[in-house]
């Protein structure tokens, strides 16, 4: 009788102080785990996202987009649960939340509609069209040497004021917002905005790409401008900023079919590059490592 007191009285100081019950808490915490959600990846965007007319082509006459954009090689490598490729060629902000007129026939559903609260990843590359960029270098085009026609530098900063640059900054509050209204309708979603590639050299190349010198170093400067208005709104917005302007040096429209990664104003079958200004089919695959990482993804291992 004296022993089995003994014994209760030490149950009782042990069930006091929490130690009785320490030992099974503690191999239950040491098993439990927790497990990834399964990987949903959005992709959105215009026709750099799109990948447009870089063959195969999917919904053709509505958006043309590639059947190998880098978002869909992205998809075929990590296999994610759902993926919902809604970039279009030409689009805008606009349209993310409103419909999309086809480039041909159809309309293309507002790109917002492809989130999800279950979405995990979304890609967004957007901006060139809201700015004007394709007409912009359309303008650039000068076919006589330099003096013998209009410079678009000269005509974009009449007066000392440069136009083209105050646009890009008026737009650049419009990334911050495409931001929040991602993470309203994605919370949990990784959101990672795609800058635009290295379009043309310094100084240019003309002939070869028709545009003067300091026209073709303006057009770069437009483009780089808006990259670093997207990097600083993503930082300010908590969103990633993917430098693709960065591994793309050395691969502009000035240099030749095997190492060009955007196509110059003449397209071309070679690179698999249809539309002028755009990036070809080796733009798109070498799109590729530097969105994964910037995903903090890894293909899966083959055995």
């Amino acid at each position: 009788m004296q022993k089995r007191s003994v014994r209760a009285r030490m149950a009782g100081v042990l069930a006091a102080t929490g130690l009785l019950v320490a030992g099974p808490i503690t191999a239950q915490a040491a098993t439990t785990t927790t497990t990834a959600p399964p990987l949903v990846y959005v992709a959105m965007g215009d026709s750099f996202a799109a990948g447009s007319l870089v063959l195969p082509a999917k919904e053709l006459l509505t958006c043309a987009r590639s059947g190998v954009n880098y978002a869909s090689l992205i998809a075929r490598q990590v296999n994610p649960a759902t993926f919902r490729d809604v970039t279009c060629g030409g689009a805008t902000t606009t349209h993310f939340a409103s419909p999309q007129p086809g480039i041909v026939l159809g309309t293309a559903a507002p790109q917002y509609d492809a989130l999800s609260a279950d979405t995990t990843l979304v890609t967004v590359g957007i901006g060139g069209n809201d700015i004007g960029l394709v007409g912009l270098a359309v303008s650039c085009v000068n076919l006589l040497p330099e003096g013998l026609g209009k410079s678009c530098k000269a005509a974009n900063t009449a007066g000392g004021v440069d136009k083209l640059a105050q646009k890009i900054d008026a737009f650049a509050p419009t990334y911050g917002t495409v931001i929040q209204q991602i993470r309203s309708r994605a919370p949990h979603a990784k959101i990672l905005m795609v800058g635009y590639p290295t379009g043309i050299k310094k100084g240019g190349c003309w002939p070869v790409v028709p545009v003067w010198s300091q026209d073709a170093d303006y057009l770069q400067a437009a483009l780089t401008r808006l990259n670093v208005r997207m990097a600083e709104q993503a930082a300010a917005h908590g969103a990633t900023y993917v430098d693709l302007a960065t591994p793309s040096v050395g691969h502009d429209m000035c240099k030749g079919a095997g190492t060009r990664w955007i196509e110059g104003l003449i397209p071309s079958v070679t690179t698999n590059g249809l539309v002028p200004l755009h990036p070809n089919a080796a733009g798109l695959r070498n799109a590729v490592p530097t969105v994964l990482a910037a995903a903090g993804l890894a293909a899966p291992t083959k055995a």
